[in-house]
């Protein structure tokens, strides 16, 4: 009852069509759910192949740039201390700084430079930084390359109109599939392995960004709004090209290059994040389809799911401005902020 209830077909698909009628027959194949379970595997797949490639390549590069970790004086070994900044707290006060250095006999400065160099052990490191940046850089690279390829001839890239042409019966193509299951199992990827990575100012934003887009992603594909799809995949990657080859060139202490390339960053994340997707994309799946057919439960769904992502680039292009008016009005340079860009979601 529960499945029937889920799939049921008013929920899914705008009247009268049922999915009875996406059947594949005549040459026309059609998105299934089943065809998403390839992502899990694949998924782990890119986790092996980022490790090879952060060993194999980031790393030669990072040497190639001059990145390298900075040494660190180590806290001595305390196991009083250790338990304190492990299950209390890391930024003692100093009332509790006061109270430690009656147990241990020590004076307040020396238990603030334990502290102190304790904290800096915890810090993660410009390589590792370098690593994930750079491997993030190679992924959107190629997305965006892949993503070009499977829509330049495809008459939908250039009359958004066509997006809705014969719609849901549209007839999957085998560089919708890849395109998709590629990106869904990159999001994928990051979020088994977010307990690893380095943990940014924006990581709740960003967790809530790679599940709103697996979310858009797997509902799209369920619902047929692949074409559509495909086009806020492309958009949202463009700029996380440049956002994470400025993050490169940070790491290396490239701050010339770094600075220039996070300004033209910037440009290009207010066009594609908050032109071309609220006025172009968005317009197409909220205004075209009532042309064709009345509001349905997927309809809403969708566009509330593209108004989140829209939400957060705003969150995101509000820290991107303030570090542009930094650099450009004082004396501050930029440093490539946490920013993303799922990411992405995406459909980010």
């Amino acid at each position: 009852m529960l499945s029937e209830w889920f799939w049921w077909d008013r929920l899914w698909l705008p009247r009268p069509v049922m999915w009875a009628d996406l059947q594949d027959s005549e040459g026309h194949v059609y998105a299934r759910v089943s065809h998403l379970y390839i992502t899990l595997p694949v998924a782990v797949l890119l986790l092996g192949l980022r490790a090879l490639y952060e060993r194999l390549i980031a790393v030669p590069v990072a040497e190639a740039l001059g990145v390298k970790d900075k040494i660190r004086m180590r806290a001595s070994h305390n196991p009083i201390l250790e338990k304190y900044y492990k299950t209390h707290s890391k930024n003692p006060t100093q009332a509790d700084i006061k109270g430690v250095c009656k147990k241990l006999g020590w004076s307040e400065r020396q238990v603030e430079r334990w502290f102190r160099r304790r904290r800096n052990q915890d810090r993660t490191g410009l390589l590792k930084k370098f690593k994930e940046a750079s491997w993030r850089f190679a992924f959107y690279l190629w997305s965006c390359f892949g993503g070009v390829l499977a829509l330049y001839d495809k008459p939908w890239f250039y009359d958004l109109r066509e997006v809705w042409a014969g719609f849901p019966k549209q007839s999957l193509l085998d560089s919708q599939y890849w395109y998709y299951i590629i990106e869904m199992s990159f999001y994928g990827s990051l979020l088994f392995s977010v307990a690893a990575d380095v943990k940014r100012k924006d990581f709740k934003e960003q967790l809530v960004h790679h599940w709103a887009t697996l979310t858009l992603l797997s509902f799209s594909w369920c619902a047929n709004y692949i074409r559509i799809g495909t086009l806020v995949m492309l958009v949202h990657d463009t700029s996380d090209v440049l956002l994470e080859s400025a993050k490169m060139f940070n790491y290396a202490g490239w701050e010339t290059t770094c600075n220039s390339i996070f300004v033209v960053f910037a440009l290009v994340f207010m066009v594609t994040r908050l032109i071309i997707f609220p006025f172009w994309l968005i317009h197409c799946t909220w205004v075209y389809p009532l042309d064709q057919f009345e509001p349905f439960f997927g309809y809403y769904f969708f566009n509330v799911m593209l108004v989140v992502l829209l939400l957060l680039h705003m969150f995101w292009a509000s820290l991107i401005l303030r570090m542009v008016k930094k650099f450009l009005f004082g004396k501050v340079s930029i440093h490539c902020s946490s920013y993303k860009i799922t990411n992405k979601a995406v459909c980010a």
